[in-house]
């Protein structure tokens, strides 16, 4: 590799395949043997955390010692060292053939930036039954990247992730490890697609709510199906948007809160987006209840790990489209998800469970329940607080639409040259939704697009 092509490595940013370093140290070892347990990797020296160039200058006593630390993994791998100046120097560690390997009597794996320590039993498990065949690494033969790649989605995560877009889209997907060869790779696909269900149907996230505290009586049913962010940021809306405010008292200021915290759902649905079996014929599902929540997703725990690891410790079962999804801010530190749903459950007071088999992993947020004097549900209670929380919601979504429609209003006002990307990205709405309230605004005739797509501008006729 060259300079330039190093740097634009850099600008693409630490990830699942790429780690920086900004000099030689000991910990280098733990790095090279993440990446052989993994999917391989690179590692720059000269560069700091934040991807800026510091520079280090690479000696040959240097050079030898990571060839030398390569050799004693067990068992020893060969590693590519390349000197591009004195200021950078690339070291790449291919996939291990021979699985799992230790670095001082210690196995670790690659998850997202980091690189984690696990027990030789659990890497075996996981090998043996788990990355046979990664669904997210799998070349897409049925995608095409001129016709069914999301150019503003493609945009919108560039902006997300913090990476600057003056590289071709091709060099850029292939840093970030999504080609093979001229194939978008399946990872790829679940975060670029126009709609998840061209390629996957089970790839689509389905709410439903429910009269009651049991399946009889639907209310209300919606599929998500398109990028996997818009299928997150839609789905989470929408179970928020179905459950009840409560208002709180905190010193001499009334806050609002949903009966079920907002930071609990979110990571259980970025979790099970992450963690799911896409080999699974199943879907992700949410259920609503009158007394309780249901997030469901198809696969079990990842072989390797038990009930009493899932707060400490993260191994994913699709590692490369995780690492996009940490790019994206969908997900935080290894293995903390759980944690973090425990805490916010905790804080509420709230009972919270987890039904784990060999095929589904089902979170459980209960509500806070109202109880007779007797302490028992009263049906009665039950129906009615259902029917005033659907007329509820109704017009509180009523509200929330009238007041984007204002926000965007005044947006065009402000810049007529504006996208629906920039709009999407101001008001913190998913592109759909911005797509959907623009097209009602044109029929209405409040506003209008003057000239092309590209080249044009809006103009507001009447607010």
């Amino acid at each position: 590799m060259n300079r330039s092509e190093i740097l634009d490595l850099v600008k693409v940013g630490e990830g699942y395949t790429l780690e920086f370093k900004e000099s030689y140290t000991d910990t280098i070892g733990k790095t090279i043997c993440a990446f052989a347990n993994s999917s391989g990797g690179k590692i720059i020296l000269g560069v700091k955390d934040n991807g800026e160039v510091k520079g280090y200058n690479l000696t040959n006593a240097v050079h030898s010692k990571i060839q030398d630390v390569a050799r004693h993994i067990d068992p020893s791998i060969t590693v590519l060292v390349e000197k591009i100046d004195s200021q950078l120097t690339i070291i790449t560690v291919p996939e291990g053939e021979d699985k799992p390997y230790a670095h001082s009597g210690q196995y670790y794996i690659r998850i997202g930036a980091t690189s984690q320590k696990m027990n030789r039993n659990e890497l075996r498990r996981f090998f043996q039954n788990e990355r046979q065949v990664l669904f997210d690494e799998k070349p897409n033969f049925n995608f095409n990247l001129d016709n069914d790649f999301n150019k503003p989605v493609y945009e919108s995560f560039l902006n997300k992730a913090n990476i600057t877009n003056n590289l071709p889209q091709l060099d850029l997907l292939r840093n970030l490890s999504l080609l093979d060869g001229k194939n978008l790779k399946n990872a790829g696909v679940l975060v670029f697609c126009h709609r998840v269900t061209k390629f996957f149907m089970n790839a689509r996230i389905t709410c439903i709510l429910y009269k009651g505290k049991n399946k009889l009586d639907i209310l209300d049913k919606k599929d998500f199906d398109a990028d996997l962010y818009a299928n997150f940021d839609n789905a989470f809306d929408y179970i928020c948007s179905r459950l009840n405010t409560n208002y709180i008292i905190e010193g001499k200021t009334r806050i609002n809160k949903l009966e079920i915290p907002e930071k609990a759902i979110r990571e259980a649905l970025i979790n099970a987006i992450a963690h799911r079996d896409y080999f699974s014929n199943g879907q992700i599902q949410v259920d609503i209840f009158y007394d309780r929540v249901e997030i469901t997703n198809p696969g079990g725990l990842v072989s390797g790990l038990s009930k009493k690891d899932i707060d400490k410790k993260s191994m994913p079962r699709n590692p490369l489209l995780f690492d996009l999804m940490l790019r994206m801010d969908l997900g935080e530190r290894v293995g903390s998800g759980i944690t973090r749903i425990k805490q916010a459950m905790k804080e509420y007071n709230l009972k919270l469970k987890f039904n784990i088999s060999k095929n589904w992993f089902d979170v459980v947020f209960y509500k806070p329940l109202q109880a007779t004097p007797s302490g028992s549900i009263d049906d009665t209670v039950n129906d009615t607080v259902n029917d005033n929380t659907i007329e509820t919601t109704k017009k509180t979504r009523e509200k929330t639409r009238e007041k984007t429609r204002e926000k965007i209003i005044e947006l065009l006002k402000t810049n007529k040259d504006i996208t629906t990307l920039e709009l999407s990205e101001k008001l913190n709405i998913s592109l759909k939704g911005i797509e959907w309230q623009m097209s009602k605004l044109k029929k209405e005739g409040i506003i209008k697009r003057i000239g092309p797509d590209k080249g044009g501008h809006w103009e507001v006729i009447k607010k």
